[in-house]
């Protein structure tokens, strides 16, 4: 399987739906990294975001991690499952 680069992705004021996480889940499937940008209108709290990053690995698996950098979550798919 030949992943293609990172896919953007924005969380807006409605926050963290089912559909972003089903759209997160789709865009796996051709892609190894994903860049989710955070808008201020969804959260200005940094721990949300964290709560928000760690919601979304919980739900995928554990082949998945994350990073945030400001008000940006980085998801990282890998090929063995992580440990927590």
């Amino acid at each position: 399987m030949n992943l293609i680069g990172i896919c953007t992705m924005q969380i807006g004021k409605n926050g963290l739906t089912k559909s972003i996480i089903e759209a997160i889940k789709h865009a796996f499937a051709t892609h190894g990294n994903i860049k989710i940008s955070v808008f201020k209108s969804a959260t200005q709290d940094k721990s949300e975001i964290e709560k928000m990053a760690l919601e979304i690995c919980t739900t995928l698996g554990r082949k998945f991690t994350y990073r945030i950098v400001g008000h940006t979550i980085f998801l990282k798919k890998w090929k063995k499952p992580m440990r927590r």
